[in-house]
């Protein structure tokens, strides 16, 4: 939002760091008192608003940028992703309890859909234009690692991936979602270190990022589609998130 990049590290949770999107210089830190462990971050331009999960205390945190005044509310159950819908409301990611839950700007849940259990543990969810949506989820070696094309009602209408692999139609531990103008999908598979590309039919068209091009795992994803940049923030898993890779995408 305006030119500038909100970044959450989670190791130093209680503050966000502000980066002018151009210069990528540190401009200046949001220090947010109640914040503790966090999972992911989203922005709407719409409400002016950070929101922020919590992985310890289980809430949304919700951050106004005109006073810097934190709202939360709570889930119930740790959330894994967020992302802003086309109608400026929030998707959260119940990790464990295969659910993706809709609010308000203001915490009212909107709705709650229920996908499959064979789906645990969930990781991001993105609305897709169509009112359906692409899901992420995979964890342990012997669970589905796939990405998932998900319609109103929770059924599982598509999926890309399966068993644990780090071949082409496979996966190992997608962890996060952007969807581009015409509905393909990048993916953050972590433990192959790459970011996929796939159709909106969810079949495979490429590596956007290999494992030789990222020195570390890819934990999060962002695409500002205006601005043709795709940010992928990686992790070193003994000591956390390290920077973000930045590439042009169009």
């Amino acid at each position: 939002m305006d030119n500038q990049l909100y970044v959450l590290r989670y190791r130093r949770s209680e503050q966000i760091e502000v980066y002018n999107k151009e210069s990528y210089r540190l401009q200046y830190c949001l220090t947010i008192t109640a914040l503790e462990a966090m999972a992911d971050i989203a922005s709407c331009g719409h409400n002016r608003c950070l929101y922020i999960s919590g992985y310890t205390d289980k809430c949304i945190h919700r951050v106004a940028l005109s006073d810097v005044a934190a709202v939360k509310w709570q889930l119930n159950g740790y959330t894994s992703g967020l992302s802003v819908t086309d109608s400026h409301t929030l998707l959260a990611t119940c990790l464990n309890s295969c659910k993706i839950k809709e609010f308000t700007t203001d915490g009212e849940l909107l709705r709650q859909i229920q996908l499959p259990q064979d789906m645990m543990p969930l990781q991001h969810a993105v609305q897709l234009p169509s009112g359906q949506y692409a899901v992420c989820h995979g964890g342990p070696d012997d669970l589905l690692h796939r990405v998932c094309l998900i319609g109103c009602d929770g059924n599982v209408i598509q999926s890309y991936g399966g068993k644990y692999g780090i071949g082409t139609h496979q996966m190992s531990m997608p962890t996060h979602l952007a969807v581009d103008g015409n509905e393909s999908a990048l993916v953050a598979d972590f433990n192959s270190s790459r970011v996929l590309l796939l159709s909106p039919y969810l079949t495979y068209t490429c590596e956007v990022l290999s494992s030789e091009q990222l020195k570390w795992q890819p934990r999060r994803l962002f695409l500002d589609a205006d601005g043709g940049r795709l940010y992928v923030a990686e992790n070193e898993v003994k000591r956390g998130s390290k920077f973000a890779v930045i590439i042009n995408y169009s």
